[in-house]
């Protein structure tokens, strides 16, 4: 709730529900997905947000504000967890297809990684962001990140050590890499524009719509696309270059360009 560029972001509305809700609906699809929990902070201002999941009958956990690798840990101790799977809460057109595509990779070689995603390198549109962990590799980050950026952002110490995790990737089975060019998560007033306008074209007639629903609702509506697309390749490794080992400039635009 207490984003800087949206405020209270994650109860804005879409298609009738706070978009926390219509995101948890899209989690739940998939087929593979356990106990669907939302990492909620002790913050007052995240009251509202309790206040949603105790209506809805979602599974919440009251956290650490800014130590998420603090939050999600306790979470996962809470609900005695041996896979963990993180999603971040501003992805509300997730494709549970998607999830469970990392998942089915995950399990296929379960004694070979710690930690799996689809994020290093990233392929799919941003906005699909799906990260598997084991509950003793989360434990192990937990005991040993120091860094500010390991600490606020929970996953880096994995993905920044492969000499200490066995880290595993899953790449868009397209071929294709629209991870810089398409833009689906939210962060500003525009994504949400966007974001709501893929929902009132698509949900309406079809609540369970995917990626391809969505890239072909795009290259018809190039208005649709256009609503953020100036915004695409933008995120939060642009503030941290100079402490990252693995991820380069190509992977981040550093500026955001008013229209």
């Amino acid at each position: 709730m207490s984003s800087t560029r949206l405020p209270g972001k994650v109860l804005l509305p879409l298609a009738g529900e706070p978009l926390i809700y219509r995101m948890v609906e899209r989690v739940r699809r998939s087929r593979l997905g356990g106990q669907v929990v939302v990492a909620v902070t002790t913050d007052s201002v995240d009251d509202s947000l309790v206040e949603l999941c105790q209506q809805k009958d979602i599974e919440y956990f009251r956290g650490h504000p800014n130590d998420l690798l603090d939050r999600h840990y306790r979470a996962a101790l809470h609900y005695q967890a041996e896979i963990v799977l993180k999603i971040p809460s501003d992805c509300p057109l997730i494709d549970p297809a998607i999830i469970d595509r990392v998942l089915e990779f995950y399990f296929s070689h379960e004694e070979q990684y710690d930690f799996v995603s689809n994020l290093h390198p990233a392929t799919y549109p941003d906005g699909n962001d799906v990260e598997v962990m084991t509950f003793q590799a989360l434990e192990k980050a937990h005991r040993e990140a120091r860094k500010p950026l390991e600490r606020e952002h929970t996953t880096p110490y994995f993905w920044e050590n492969p000499d200490v995790f066995r880290i595993g990737n899953v790449e868009w089975e397209s071929g294709k890499d629209y991870s810089m060019s398409h833009r689906w998560t939210i962060d500003y007033p525009e994504d949400f524009r966007f974001i709501r306008a893929v929902y009132d074209a698509l949900y309406p007639h079809n609540p369970a719509f995917g990626l391809p629903d969505i890239l072909n609702l795009t290259e018809k509506r190039s208005d649709i696309f256009q609503l953020n697309s100036h915004l695409a390749g933008i995120n939060w490794y642009r503030h941290h270059l100079d402490e990252l080992k693995t991820v380069s400039t190509v992977q981040t635009k550093t500026e955001v360009l008013s229209r």
